[in-house]
């Protein structure tokens, strides 16, 4: 079945904001690289942050798919899956077109906590952490909470490294760091 119209325009809207930033991509960017005029734009969509809210909620459902499917196929056990976050990692950011994760950037850009993109960015870094929690869980930490926020932490820092080139490999150097760490912690009595 052929997308929608609407369909299309997020999906293209999505690249160009991906690429060049939610701020600096007025709408008369978007139209002219979208190829949807500015009145076919409105028709869909109120306003910009409209948008922009259809934006980020296609790439949460596809990159969070995306990302879950990939660390089931390098991890067979919970635990090589606490791991497997950071092969994930490695893949997308050797990605061509990889321009550093569109959560951090949504926030960034939208720093109040009470604006809608903030918001919605923040419950796709939220369902993250709940999937590494699923995960230490299931792994039988006796902290899942705290593990599931390190390999968070880790990812996040692999993501902006990887941005800025600052270091080589920064997944693998976050899986080193994240396996140290799951060595080190406690289990639960069985």
């Amino acid at each position: 079945m052929r997308p929608s119209k609407k369909d299309e325009l997020v999906r293209k809207a999505l690249n160009v904001f991906y690429r060049h930033g939610f701020h600096a991509s007025g709408m008369d960017l978007v139209a002219k690289e979208t190829g949807v005029s500015k009145t076919a734009i409105y028709n869909h969509f109120r306003t910009k942050d409209d948008l922009i809210l259809a934006v980020i909620k296609l790439r949460d459902e596809e990159f969070r798919a995306w990302m879950v499917s990939r660390i089931e196929t390098y991890g067979e056990t919970p635990e090589e899956r606490l791991l497997a976050v950071f092969d994930a990692h490695a893949e997308w950011f050797a990605q061509k077109g990889f321009f550093g994760c569109l959560f951090i950037k949504a926030c960034a850009e939208f720093q109040d906590p009470a604006h809608p993109v903030h918001q919605q960015s923040c419950a796709h870094q939220a369902q993250g952490i709940a999937y590494y929690r699923s995960l230490a869980v299931a792994a039988g930490f006796a902290d899942p909470d705290e593990i599931a926020r390190t390999i968070w932490f880790l990812a996040q820092g692999a993501i902006v490294a990887a941005v800025m080139a600052a270091i080589d490999n920064p997944a693998a150097s976050a899986r080193v760091a994240a396996a140290k760490m799951l060595a080190c912690a406690e289990r639960r009595s069985v």
